[in-house]
């Protein structure tokens, strides 16, 4: 098959394109399909015009107007030309939102007017419209209602649906899309390096992390309220005085310092390793420095219908994760796979959780290997791709 991918943006900063489109891709690639992806990079204009060949599959970064003003008609126009130029057998667009909603929109058209055949799927991996990101960023109103309506014809409209996560899943249903019409594809793991035992041991020293246990909390922040998270951090310090918080990250608004705040406020400052937001060839020396990553999240729907990437990295890492019981937590971790798993809200269940892990680590790391394990056989991307196309051959047939 000739599969044409739709991103909504650039493969940087986001990481929908990069950590979601382009594994499928390539999965989908050596499984003897030819696959382009078709990126409209207005968040990342150095990368505007590039054409480069990622493991088999193109990746077209369309060319920008000059003025940013004109991205929106002359991009559409760019989008559509080279889908019709690759001449598809389906077209899977990335977001219901914006970019690929529009050239959804403008396919589906061509479609009722027997100017091309191919299939369009729509991918969705988080909820835009009410509950869900309308409500974090800061659109105008009118924008709002055009992506929350978009998101609603994405989702209904489209030959075939593919989804992140359980939760939506069953929105797409409710909404009226076929249920045998819709797959459910989540976020596959990422083939990290492994960190040199020498590098650990010198950014440990560096970091002045001492011989005690080490918690990681990978994280931007908004999943949590930092003042509830501070709390159960007090109550493991409180247990164990030598254990230390290693911080890897950065909020989307600068959650960082609330976070830190309520820190300092129950007293648990001293014990907090804050290495801010790191490149990924940094990642994998910090994720091996500790014993147990931590993944707290409120039951709001944004996380309920997200299916994070940052878990299945620390999965894959093999790290144990202690985490509430959200969305996909329940998808990724298994019992004595993974970690452990407690009711959301319930913080002295996280902390005992937490010090428990922190005490025993050859039983972390017996959950960690395991979890790993798990994630690669049951969420890879060769199961994913699977999915993808038979979902693409069904809908071909009735095409």
């Amino acid at each position: 098959m000739r599969i044409v991918f739709v991103a909504p943006f650039g493969l940087h900063p986001k990481g929908t394109v990069s950590v979601r489109a382009l594994p499928l891709a390539r999965t989908l690639s050596a499984r003897g399909h030819e696959v382009t992806v078709l990126v409209p990079p207005w968040d990342d204009r150095s990368a505007a015009g590039q054409v480069t060949t990622i493991e088999g599959v193109r990746v077209i970064n369309l060319a920008l107007p000059a003025n940013p003003r004109l991205d929106a008609p002359l991009l559409m126009s760019r989008l559509l030309r080279a889908a019709l130029a690759a001449r598809p057998s389906v077209v899977h667009c990335f977001k219901p939102k914006a970019y690929s909603g529009l050239l959804a929109m403008a396919w589906a058209a061509l479609r009722r007017a027997r100017l091309v055949q191919a299939p369009l799927v729509m991918d969705s991996d988080d909820w835009e419209g009410a509950g869900g990101w309308n409500e974090r960023e800061s659109y105008p109103g009118w924008q709002r209602r055009f992506f929350a309506w978009q998101e609603r014809w994405g989702l209904t409209q489209a030959d075939g649906v593919t989804v992140a996560s359980r939760a939506l899943e069953t929105l797409a249903w409710s909404l009226g899309a076929p249920p045998a019409l819709v797959r459910y594809l989540p976020n596959g793991p990422h083939p990290w390096p492994t960190a040199r035992p020498a590098d650990v041991a010198a950014r440990r020293t560096v970091l002045g992390l001492g011989e005690g246990p080490v918690a990681l909390l990978y994280t931007r922040f908004f999943e949590f309220d930092p003042a509830r998270f501070a709390a159960i951090w007090a109550w493991v310090v409180a247990a164990l005085p030598a254990a230390r918080l290693l911080v890897v990250g950065r909020g989307l608004g600068g959650e960082e310092r609330i976070f830190h705040a309520a820190i300092e406020a129950v007293g648990a400052g001293q014990s907090v390793v804050d290495v801010g937001w790191l490149p990924p060839e940094a990642l994998p020396v910090h994720w091996a420095l500790a014993q147990v990553a931590l993944w707290p999240m409120d039951d709001t729907l944004i996380n309920r219908t997200k299916c994070p990437v940052k878990l299945t990295d620390l999965l894959g890492a093999g790290l144990p994760v202690v985490a509430e019981s959200v969305g996909q937590v329940t998808e990724y971790l298994a019992p004595e796979a993974g970690g452990i798993v407690v009711a959301p809200g319930d913080q002295p269940a996280f902390a005992a959780a937490t010090a428990a892990l922190l005490e025993a680590p050859a039983r972390a790391a017996s959950l960690g290997t395991a979890g790993r394990l798990r994630l690669e056989r049951e969420f890879g991307w060769p199961l994913q791709a699977a999915k993808a196309e038979s979902l693409y051959r069904q809908i071909g047939a009735r095409a």
